[in-house]
């Protein structure tokens, strides 16, 4: 979740008009968004497969090591893409001048800069899914019974991302909270156009967020996050049941029809 704060970090770009400016910032959450999910869930699956038909791990834990390599590489992948959009919906930069940030940011930190904010990013994902994937398959198996696992239905798989995304959320909050702070601290140095400061690390700003605001700090936004968790992954992974079933099927028919 990207949390900046456009007091301390928007931008005025007169070369941009501002009725433009809101399709820009909406169109770069599909620039990443899109790949993103193509990457994670296709990853998920072959990853999946690959654990349970090799016997490397029990099928019992697949889920979670496959859904923490999928995020894994995922955000590796991704994270360039991100400061794309961060700076697309953060600064109000136009695409014209997105180059020129680009460059400038591997100017002033290497080409490591674009994968900035990767370590907090990956201490929350990549624990998300492990957590989601593991709780989804259980609490799938759960309500399905004795039904195959190709015959789940999509009200099965809606019931159980909605509450394994809740219980993945709650448990990776923190890592939120960290992630959000370090983006809009990172913000407030652009918008003023001065040289960023060494970065504290994750532990550190978990242990200082927890001496300042205590352990309600740490769980700071907790009703969004479930709000927007909860009903996000029941209908991602509900839709993506459905449409990996239908794909299915109609390979199975194929053949049958020439």
């Amino acid at each position: 979740m990207v949390s900046w704060s456009p007091c301390t970090c928007a931008q005025t770009v007169p070369a941009v008009p501002p009725g433009f400016r809101t399709p820009l910032a909406s169109l770069a959450r599909w620039v990443m968004t899109v790949p993103a999910t193509a990457i994670y869930f296709t990853a998920y699956d072959q990853l999946k497969a690959f654990l349970c038909g090799r016997a490397l791990t029990s099928d019992f834990y697949a889920p979670m090591v496959a859904g923490a390599l999928a995020r894994l590489g995922t955000v590796t992948v991704i994270s360039p893409l991100e400061l794309v959009r961060t700076k697309l919906q953060a600064q109000h930069v136009s695409y014209r001048e997105l180059g020129a940030c680009v460059r400038t940011s591997v100017a002033q930190g290497g080409w490591r800069s674009l994968w900035l904010g990767w370590g907090p990013t990956a201490l929350r994902d990549v624990p998300f899914s492990a957590l989601y994937w593991f709780n989804y398959e259980l609490v799938k198996s759960w309500l399905s019974g004795r039904r195959p696992k190709d015959q789940t239905s999509v009200g099965i798989s809606f019931v159980a991302g909605g509450i394994s995304g809740t219980v993945a959320a709650i448990l990776t909050l923190p890592f939120d909270v960290v992630k959000t702070q370090r983006q809009v601290a990172l913000g407030a140095v652009e918008a003023v156009r001065v040289s960023p400061v060494h970065a504290d690390s994750t532990w550190l700003l978990l242990r200082r967020i927890r001496a300042e605001s205590g352990t309600r700090g740490l769980f700071a936004g907790f009703l969004p996050r479930i709000i927007k968790a909860a009903p996000s992954c029941a209908i991602m992974i509900s839709t993506y049941e459905l449409g990996k079933s239908f794909f299915q099927r109609l390979n199975l028919e194929q053949p049958l029809s020439q």
